[in-house]
C-alpha cells in the first residue's frame, strides 16, 4: 500500500507512525513544508481518555510521551480577588516542539520518508499515484479549498479575540484567571507545560479588544512565524501582574478569532481530511492535537480492519463524525460562555467558579461530586445559604412529616434540585418541574381518566410543580381532535377533579398552560402523522397572516381586529375556569408556533398594521392577552410565559429579540419566563444536544433575572438529575422542567432523591409508597469491598496534584 500525507503536524506524523508500525511493508511518503524545528505553539493537552487510546496504540510513543509529561489534578480560579480550587480533573501536557520532535524520531526509525522544506505535489498527481492521500495541512487546508464543492466545509467565526502567548513562570495547574480591566473583562487560560514554562492564552471580547487599543494592529499584516509585539506589550501592561514579574513569550503570536470549521464529508474518492483540516474545536476544551492524533488512530484502524480504501476511509469517518460533532457542541458551548462572560461576572465567586468549570456541559455536578466531593458539598452548602437569603426562609423552615426537625438543616446536605422555591407567592417543595406534553387523549375537549392517573401519577412521584398539556381556548383553538379544553363547564369539572387529587394526595402543585394553536391547528394526532392536516380540514386555521406552516398545510386565515378581541376574551374565560377549577398557577403559551408565538416570530408574522413590522409590534397583541389573563387570575397565583428563545431559522427571532420579549412579559407582570426554542417554521436547523435549550435560560435569567425579579424555567433534553443540579448550582435557572424522562418514569424525581440518597421535605415520598423509597438491592457486587482490601487500598479521596517539576 502507498500513502501520501500533505502535512507533518502530529496528526499526520502520528499516523505515518501507527501505520508503518503495523505494517512495515506500506510505503508512507510525507510532505512537510515548513523546517522540523519549526513549530508555533506552546504546550499541548491530553486527557486521560485520549492518553489511553495512544498508550494501546503504540506503547514506544506513549512512554516516550510519558517522560516529558507535566501532569497535574486541580484548576484554579482567580476571580474578584478569590482563589477558587476544584480538583480530580486528571490533566497531562508536553511541549508541542518537544512532541513533534519524538514524533519525527519515530517515524524516522520505523522508515517513513518525511520531508522537511518541501511542498507537496498537487494533490490530483498524489491521488492518482497512491491508495491514501491524507490531508493534515491544517485549519487553512489548500485541500479542503480544492475540493470545497466535495467537502462543502462552512465556517463560523466567533466574536472574541484571543492570543497564543507563553511564559516562564511554571504554573502548578491549570488556570482561569478573570481579570476586570477599564476596558471590560480579559481572560487568561494557563496550563504548563513542562518544567520551564506554561501556555499563556488571553482572550477578550472584541468590544473590550477595540476599547483597549488593540484594533490598532488589525490594518498590520504579519508575516508567519512574527509575533504582534507591540499588541504584547499592551497585555503585559493590562494584566501582566498576574505573572509576578515574570516574562511573557512570543511564538508566531498575533490575534486571532477563532474560526469553528465543520465539513459535510471528510471525503473525496482517496483523499481523507485529519484534524483541523477536517473539524475545529475551540482551544478551551481540549487542543486540535488531541483531536487530530484520535482522527490519525481511528484511520489506521480502520484501515487495518477493512479489505479496502474505501470501506476502510468510510468507517472511519462513520466512526469519528459522532465523536467530533459532540466534541465541537461542547466546544461550541464553551466558546459561547466566554464570548458571554460579561453576564456572569456579578456572580458570587463559588458560583463562578462552578459555572466556568461546568460550561461546556461535559463536566457536571455529578461528575465533580465524584472527582472532587470536599468542592461540590462546599457548593450545596453555598446554594442553601444563596438561596435562603435569596428568597428567605418564611414557610420554609417548617417541620418535615418524616422526622426531620427543621428544613434549613436539610437544605445545607442537600442536592440543588431538593431545595424549595417560591415562585410569586406560591411555594414549591423543590426545582423540578413536570414539563407540559401534549398526551391527545381528550375527547371534544373533555379531559378523561387518563389525564387524571397521567398527571396525579408524576404528582405522586415527587415533582414540585406538575403542569397540564397546552389546554385550548375553544374548539377551534385544538391542534388536534384529542387536545383538551376548558372553555365548557363540563370540561372545567373535569380539570377540578384531577386539581383535586394533586393536592389531596400530593404535596405537589398543578399549573395549568393556555393556548391556541394558530396556524398549526386542525392537524392528526401526533402518531398518526404529526403536522399533517386533518383530511376533512375539520375546522378553518387562523393566524397573522396567511402563512402555512408546511407545503401540505391549508394557509390560515388573517385574523381581524374583532376576531382578535373574541380570541383574548376565550383566553380571559378559560382562566377564570381555570381558577375556579383550582390551579395554582396558569402558564401562557407564547411559543412553538402556536397563535402567540406566530405574532411574535418575523417567519409566521408578516402584517403591515400596528400588530405586525418590528418587535415592539409583534409584542403587542400576546402583550394585551397577557394583560388581559394577568387582570382575570388571582393576584396571589403566579402567571408564567413560555417562548421560543430562537426560532432556529434565519430571519427569525434569536437570542437578543427573546431577551427583550422576556423583557416585556416581566414589565408586565409575568413571575416566570419559560425557555424553550423553536417550532415556528417547519424547516428548522435546531442545534440538537444534551441541554441544548439550557444557554438561552441562562442568557435571560443572568440578564434579567435579579433586576426583574422574574424566575427563568429551563427545558429540553435535560435527561438526569445530573443535569437539573447543574443547571441550577451554576445559576443557568431557577427551576428545570423535565419532560420525556418523566414518560419513562412517573416517579423520576423521588428516584433521583434515592439515588442521591437524599432523604428529605423535598422529595416526600407518599405514605402508601414509603415502604419503597430506598433503592432496592441488587447483586451482591452491590455489597461492600472485603475488608482487608479496604485497608490496603483506602479511598485516595480528592486528588489535589500540583505540577511542581523537579529543578
Amino acid at each position: 500500500m502507498r500513502i501520501a500525507i500533505i502535512g507533518g503536524g502530529p496528526g499526520g506524523l502520528y499516523f505515518a507512525a501507527l501505520a508503518k508500525a503495523l505494517d512495515p511493508d506500506t510505503e508512507i511518503r510525507v510532505w512537510e513544508r515548513n523546517a522540523a524545528e519549526d513549530t508555533f505553539g506552546f504546550g499541548v493537552v491530553f486527557s486521560d481518555e485520549t492518553l489511553g487510546g495512544i498508550e494501546h496504540a503504540d506503547p514506544v510513543i506513549y512512554s516516550r510521551m510519558a517522560e516529558q509529561f507535566a501532569r497535574w489534578d486541580d484548576i484554579d480560579i482567580h476571580f474578584r480577588g478569590t482563589l477558587t480550587t476544584v480538583g480530580g480533573q486528571g490533566f497531562a501536557a508536553m511541549s508541542r516542539k518537544k512532541l513533534l520532535q519524538l514524533l519525527q524520531e519515530r517515524c524516522a526509525e520505523l522508515g517513513v520518508d518525511v520531508r522537511f522544506r518541501t511542498e507537496a505535489p498537487d494533490v490530483d498527481t498524489l491521488s492518482q499515484d497512491y491508495d491514501l492521500v491524507l490531508a493534515c495541512d491544517g485549519a487553512n487546508s489548500a485541500v479542503r479549498t480544492k475540493y470545497a464543492d466535495v467537502f462543502r466545509p462552512s465556517m463560523e467565526v466567533g466574536r472574541n479575540k484571543y492570543m497564543w502567548l507563553g511564559t516562564d513562570l511554571v504554573f502548578e495547574a491549570f488556570k482561569f484567571y478573570i481579570c476586570q480591566t477599564p476596558y471590560g473583562i480579559m481572560q487568561v487560560h494557563g496550563y504548563p507545560y513542562d518544567a520551564t514554562g506554561s501556555t499563556f492564552i488571553v482572550e477578550m471580547h472584541d468590544d473590550v479588544w477595540q476599547r483597549a487599543g488593540f484594533a490598532e494592529s488589525a490594518s498590520t499584516t504579519f508575516a508567519p512565524g512574527v509575533s504582534d509585539e507591540k499588541s504584547v506589550a499592551r497585555v503585559q501592561e493590562l494584566i501582566g501582574d498576574i505573572l509576578d514579574g515574570h516574562q511573557i513569550l512570543l511564538n508566531n503570536s498575533k490575534w486571532q478569532s477563532f474560526n469553528t470549521i465543520s465539513n459535510d464529508t471528510w471525503r473525496n474518492g482517496n483523499v481523507v481530511l485529519i484534524g483541523d483540516a477536517a473539524h475545529t474545536a475551540h482551544f478551551s476544551i481540549g487542543s486540535g492535537t488531541k483531536l487530530a492524533m484520535e482522527d490519525a488512530l481511528a484511520l489506521v484502524a480502520c484501515l487495518h480492519e477493512h479489505p479496502d480504501v474505501p470501506t476502510a476511509v468510510q468507517a472511519y469517518e462513520a466512526e469519528r463524525r459522532p465523536v467530533v460533532l459532540s466534541t465541537q457542541r461542547a466546544a461550541r458551548a464553551s466558546l459561547d460562555w466566554f464570548e458571554n462572560i460579561s453576564h456572569y461576572v456579578d456572580q458570587s465567586p463559588e458560583q463562578f467558579a462552578f459555572n466556568i468549570v461546568t460550561r461546556s456541559r461535559r463536566i457536571t455536578y455529578d461528575n465533580l461530586r465524584l472527582r472532587d466531593p470536599e468542592f461540590v458539598a462546599g457548593m450545596d452548602a453555598w446554594y442553601s445559604r444563596h438561596e435562603r437569603d435569596r428568597y428567605g426562609a418564611d414557610g420554609f423552615d417548617q417541620a418535615d412529616p418524616a422526622g426531620q426537625p427543621d428544613r434549613a438543616a436539610a437544605e445545607d446536605a442537600a442536592p440543588p434540585m431538593f431545595h424549595p422555591f417560591r415562585l410569586g407567592r406560591l411555594e414549591l417543595k423543590n426545582r423540578v418541574v413536570v414539563s407540559p406534553m401534549d398526551t391527545y387523549s381528550a375527547v371534544d375537549g373533555m379531559p378523561t381518566d387518563f389525564h387524571l392517573v397521567h398527571l396525579g401519577s408524576r404528582a405522586l412521584g415527587g415533582a414540585g410543580l406538575v403542569m397540564t398539556e397546552m389546554i385550548c381556548v375553544s374548539p377551534t383553538a385544538r391542534i388536534t381532535p384529542g387536545c383538551s379544553g376548558i372553555y365548557t363547564p363540563e370540561q372545567e369539572q373535569a380539570w377540578a377533579r384531577v386539581v383535586d387529587f394533586v393536592h389531596s394526595q400530593s404535596t405537589a402543585k398543578i399549573g395549568i398552560q393556555l393556548g391556541h394553536s394558530g396556524r398549526k391547528g386542525s392537524t392528526k394526532l401526533m402518531w398518526e402523522g404529526i403536522d399533517e392536516p386533518l383530511p376533512d380540514g375539520n375546522w378553518e386555521i387562523v393566524g397573522p397572516s396567511p402563512l402555512p406552516y408546511t407545503p401540505a398545510s391549508p394557509a390560515p386565515r388573517e385574523l381581524t381586529q374583532a376576531e382578535l378581541d373574541e380570541i383574548k376574551a376565550d383566553f380571559v374565560a378559560c382562566a377564570e375556569a381555570g381558577a375556579r377549577a383550582g390551579f395554582d398557577m396558569l402558564e401562557l403559551h407564547c411559543a412553538h408556533g402556536y397563535l402567540l408565538s406566530s405574532f411574535l416570530s418575523p417567519l409566521s408574522n408578516v402584517r403591515t398594521d400596528h400588530y405586525g413590522g418590528e418587535l415592539a409590534n409583534r409584542m403587542r397583541y400576546p402583550l394585551e392577552v397577557f394583560d388581559a389573563v394577568r387582570a382575570a387570575w388571582p393576584a396571589e397565583r403566579p402567571v408564567s410565559v413560555r417562548i421560543s428563545a430562537t426560532d432556529w431559522y434565519e430571519g427569525g427571532n434569536d437570542i437578543e429579540a427573546a431577551v427583550e420579549i422576556a423583557r416585556a412579559f416581566a414589565e408586565h407582570g409575568s413571575d416566570a419566563i419559560h425557555v424553550s426554542t423553536g417550532q415556528v417554521v417547519k424547516d428548522e436547523k435546531p442545534a440538537y444536544g444534551r441541554s441544548y435549550q439550557t444557554p438561552y435560560a441562562d442568557r435571560i435569567r443572568n440578564d434579567l433575572g435579579e433586576r426583574y425579579g422574574v424566575a427563568v424555567i429551563a427545558v429540553g433534553a435535560i435527561a438526569s438529575f445530573d443535569d437539573v443540579n447543574s443547571v441550577l448550582l451554576a445559576g443557568r435557572a431557577d427551576l428545570v422542567a423535565v419532560g420525556r424522562p418523566h414518560l419513562y418514569d412517573p416517579h423520576w424525581t423521588l428516584h433521583a432523591a434515592a439515588e442521591q440518597e437524599y432523604r428529605g421535605p423535598g422529595a416526600d415520598w407518599p405514605a402508601q409508597y414509603r415502604a419503597g423509597s430506598r433503592k432496592p438491592p441488587t447483586g451482591r457486587t452491590d455489597g461492600p469491598r472485603p475488608r482487608l482490601t479496604l485497608i490496603r487500598e483506602p479511598d485516595p479521596g480528592t486528588r489535589h496534584a500540583r505540577w511542581r517539576p523537579a529543578r
